[in-house]
This record gives C-alpha cells, structure tokens and sequence, in this order.
C-alpha cells in the first residue's frame, strides 16, 4: 500500500480503488482483471497483443473489485509507476514509450522474417502501422517550459 497511501497523503488524485458494492460486480471485474493481466503477460511475448493497454485495465477492474490484487499492481517495480502515470496524468512516459517502439520494431521485424507468406507479411506490417500510429497518439507528459518561468 506504499503507493496508494502516498497518492492519498498528496492528493494527487493516482489512487482509484473503489469497490463495487455488488458483490456479482467485484467477480465480474476481478475475472476481466485476470482475464486482462493474463493478456498483457502475454502481450510481453506476442507481437500483436498490447501490454499497456491490459495492465491498464487490468488495474481498473480490480480497483473496483480487489484491494489485493490492485495494491498488488500499484505496488509493482514495472506495472506501479505506469498505472500511476496514467492515472494522475493519462500519459506514458517518454522511456515507457520509447521501449513500446522497440520492442515492437523487434518483434514484428522478426516475425516479418520468419513468415514465408507474402500476404502474411503484408498483414504484420499493417498491423506494425496501425500499433505505431496508436501508440504515437498516447500523449507523453513533458515539462512546460513556460509554467518554470511564472
């Protein structure tokens, strides 16, 4: 609870745990929220599956159902700072985004390699297209030059 406790104490406004009061509605959300953390893990491995995007909500479903497990994500050394980022500033950071590039260079490259098929191919590049436009529009929070000077 380290996180969500320092969240609190500068009311920042990065904390979003807020149990469902139905408990149907926790299950419901905590199954999404396993269903989500499994499809990030995997989108670690596999090309085409985003892993941003499953963290994310993966998080917003156990803040309505899992103190736990939502802890448990805030917590975390990779997925905390992320979550954190994207709750208080809904952005990534400049690294976060520049590793997302990379990893997707790499892994549609190599897969781009390995099929034999042209119209496979073809269809890895334009999902490679349609990834990178998606990510490039996901804003990164800066520092305005102008509120240092006022």
């Amino acid at each position: 609870m380290q996180l969500n406790e320092q969240a609190n104490q500068n009311g920042d406004g990065a904390h979003i745990l807020r149990l469902h009061h139905s408990l149907f509605m926790r299950w419901l959300y905590f199954g999404v929220g396993i269903l989500a953390l499994l499809m990030g893990i995997l989108g670690i491995f596999l090309p085409v599956l985003p892993t941003t995007p499953f963290i994310l909500l993966a998080a917003a479903c156990f803040a309505r159902s899992s103190e736990r497990f939502h802890d448990f994500l805030l917590n975390n050394r990779i997925t905390g700072p992320l979550i954190y980022e994207w709750c208080k500033y809904r952005s990534i950071s400049r690294q976060t985004k520049r590793w997302v590039y990379l990893i997707m260079a790499l892994s549609f490259g190599s897969s781009i390699l390995i099929v034999s098929s042209y119209w496979l191919k073809l269809m890895l590049i334009l999902l490679a297209i349609i990834l990178t436009a998606l990510v490039w529009r996901i804003p990164v929070r800066g520092i305005n030059i102008h509120s240092k000077i006022n």
